[in-house]
C-alpha cells in the first residue's frame, strides 16, 4: 500500500492538472480569427492553393463547426471556391499525369482541405483522385517531391493524405476499387515495415496505418512510438535534438486522438494541453520558427510572424484543433 502511495504521489507531481475547460475554449476562441484572416488572406492574393495556409486552419475550422462554435458558412464555401478554381485551372495536367508543384502532396492536400469544407465531389475532384491512384506507380507508397519540412517533407504524411483521398474521392471518380485496393495494400505493408525519423513521420505514419486498415498491434505500436516523444513539459518538438513547439505539439495530440485513441481526458493530453496553453502568444497565434529554405517572394498573408508565417499558421491550426478536440460538442 506505501509503495502504491508513493508511485500515486510521484505521477500526480509529474502529470499537470487538467486545464479548466472555459480556458481551453477561451485560447481556441481566440486562435480563429488569426486562422480565418491567414486563410482568406492568402486566397486574396494568390491563385495557387496553400497547404499550410489552408489545411491546417480548416482542420480547426472544421472541428470549431462541430462543437458549435461561431464559424461563418461562407469560410468554407469561399475556400472551396479557391481550391476549386485551382484545380480547376490545373485539371488537364492531372488528367494528363503531370500534376503541379509539390506533386502528390499538394493533390492530396487539396482534397483533404476540400474533404473538411464539405465540397461535393465534380470533374476536379475525379481528375485528381484519378492522378493520386495513378501517379508513383513504381513505388508501394506515395513519396513527396518537396523538402519543405515539416509539412511537405515526409512521405508518411503524403501517404497519409493519399489514401484518404482515394477512400473520400474515388467512388465519386468511379476509379477501378481494385486498382485503389492494390495501392491500399502496398502501402499498408510499407508504413508496417518502414521507420519513422521524427515527430512528422510519427504522426502521420500513426494515421496512415489506421486509414490504411492496419492492425489494432501495429497501430498501437505506432501510437505509442509517437507518445513517447512527449517532453518533460508536455510538448513534442520536430525533430529529437530540438524543443517542444506548437506544431509538433498539436499534430502529434491530433493524430493520437484522431487515431491512437488517445482520450482528451488522458494525462498525456491534458499535458499537452498545457504546453499549448503556456505557449500561446496574447494574439491567440502560435510561433515557431521555419526550418525550409524560402524559394516563393516574400508576400504577407495576414497572418503574424512575418517570414515564419507559414509554419506559424499551420502550427496554430494543429494546436487549435487539439484544444478543441478536448472542447464538448454542442
Amino acid at each position: 500500500m506505501i509503495a502504491a502511495l508513493v508511485v500515486a504521489v510521484a505521477l500526480a507531481q509529474l502529470v499537470p492538472p487538467a486545464p479548466a475547460a472555459k480556458d481551453v475554449r477561451a485560447a481556441a476562441t481566440a486562435a480563429l480569427p488569426a486562422l480565418r484572416k491567414g486563410a482568406a488572406g492568402h486566397a486574396e492574393q494568390k491563385t495557387c492553393f496553400a497547404c499550410h495556409n489552408q489545411a491546417p486552419p480548416m482542420v480547426a475550422f472544421a472541428a470549431a463547426k462541430a462543437r458549435g462554435f461561431d464559424v461563418p458558412a461562407d469560410l468554407f464555401t469561399t475556400q472551396a471556391e479557391h481550391i476549386g478554381s485551382f484545380l480547376e485551372t490545373n485539371r488537364e495536367r492531372f488528367k494528363d499525369g503531370r500534376g503541379t508543384g509539390g506533386a502528390a502532396a499538394t493533390a492530396s492536400y487539396a482534397l483533404f482541405t476540400l474533404e473538411l469544407a464539405g465540397h461535393k465531389p465534380d470533374a476536379n475532384t475525379a481528375a485528381v483522385a484519378e492522378y493520386l491512384l495513378k501517379t508513383q506507380p513504381e513505388r508501394a507508397h506515395w513519396r513527396t517531391t518537396s523538402n519543405r519540412p515539416p509539412t511537405e517533407a515526409s512521405d508518411f504524411t503524403t501517404t497519409y493524405l493519399a489514401l484518404r483521398a482515394l477512400r473520400v474521392w474515388g467512388p465519386g471518380a468511379k476509379l477501378d476499387a481494385d486498382k485503389i485496393a492494390k495501392r491500399v495494400d502496398g502501402s499498408r505493408a510499407w508504413l508496417v515495415k518502414t521507420v519513422a525519423k521524427d515527430t512528422e513521420d510519427r504522426a502521420f505514419r500513426l494515421l496512415a496505418l489506421k486509414e490504411a486498415g492496419a492492425d489494432a498491434k501495429e497501430v498501437g505500436a505506432a501510437a505509442w512510438d509517437l507518445l513517447k516523444g512527449q517532453r518533460a513539459d508536455g510538448g513534442w518538438a520536430q525533430l529529437d535534438s530540438a524543443f517542444s513547439d506548437a506544431y509538433a505539439t498539436g499534430a502529434a495530440l491530433v493524430a493520437l486522438h484522431e487515431a491512437g485513441g488517445l482520450k482528451a481526458d488522458a494525462p498525456a493530453y491534458r499535458a499537452g494541453l498545457a504546453y499549448l496553453l503556456k505557449a500561446q502568444r496574447a494574439d491567440g497565434t502560435w510561433y515557431v520558427k521555419s526550418r525550409s529554405r524560402p524559394f516563393q517572394p516574400y508576400y504577407e498573408s495576414g497572418f503574424p510572424h512575418e517570414k515564419d508565417q507559414f509554419i506559424s499558421i499551420a502550427a496554430s491550426g494543429w494546436a487549435t484543433a487539439a484544444l478543441l478536440f478536448a472542447v464538448e460538442k454542442k
